[in-house]
């Protein structure tokens, strides 16, 4: 790698593991990342898991060391969110560079769409195991099925299982999201690992940019003007990122 990768990787990195853990949208900045620096998609895909794997691991920890874990919850949901990982994934990996490429595209403009919409102002209250039932279980087995695929845009899959249909605040939504995402990456990073599609250097190096932007992210009350000018900038970048796909 040279300097001007290493620094993009970083920089990029910190960026998405900040908008990761506090919203959605960061893989659609990193997964283009590593597929311009050279990376086939195939090997973009799994190596982008390096970097969220350890992201979660950092954004898990912070969480429930300030007291906002809420450990059986997240296994119940993380069950059937692993196992659809697993078949996403496997999936994935053999896929063809042009449907997957056609894929992250069309990934990318749904979540942009999906973030420019205005959602609702929910009545929201704790999520407890009583509340979970088939549909959401159902619903995590897609969400992670879908996020062992290509990892784009899964953020906004979960506000729509977590905060439309359990309607628990976005607090709650995003310390389950982090804990989701956690296992259901690494079973997906397993998957690819023992294909031969990550890159361990680019990705770790990755990782280091968004553990940091994760870290900062748990510490951070976004106000609601805050977490605008947040999701403008990312819909900014992906704009123009879906630009350089499209003449890719």
């Amino acid at each position: 790698m040279t300097v001007l990768e290493i620094v993009a990787l970083l920089s990029i990195g910190g960026i998405a593991g900040f908008i990761n853990v506090l919203s959605a949208g960061g893989s659609m900045l990193t997964l283009p990342l590593l597929m311009f620096l050279g990376l086939p998609p195939q090997v973009a895909n799994g190596t982008n898991r390096v970097a969220i794997t350890l992201q979660s691991i950092t954004a898990v920890g912070s969480f429930y060391r300030m007291g906002h874990g809420n450990l059986v919850v997240s296994l119940h949901l993380a069950i059937p969110a692993v196992l659809g990982s697993l078949v996403g994934a496997w999936v994935a990996t053999w896929v063809s560079d042009a449907v997957f490429e056609w894929v992250l595209v069309s990934a990318m403009i749904g979540a942009s769409v999906f973030m420019l919409l205005p959602q609702p102002v929910l009545n929201t209250r704790p999520l407890t195991p009583e509340r979970l039932g088939p549909a959401v279980y159902l619903a995590m087995f897609v969400v992670g099925m879908y996020g062992g695929f290509i990892q784009v845009g899964v953020g906004v899959l979960f506000l729509v299982v977590l905060y439309h249909m359990l309607k628990i605040d976005l607090r709650q939504v995003n310390v389950l999201k982090v804990s989701i995402v956690l296992p259901f990456t690494f079973a997906a990073l397993v998957v690819f690992a023992l294909n031969d599609q990550v890159r361990w250097g680019v990705g770790l190096t990755l990782a280091l940019g968004n553990v940091t932007g994760a870290f900062i992210a748990t510490r951070v009350n976004m106000s609601k003007r805050g977490a605008r000018w947040i999701k403008g900038i990312t819909l900014v970048m992906v704009a123009a990122i879906l630009v350089r796909l499209v003449i890719y």
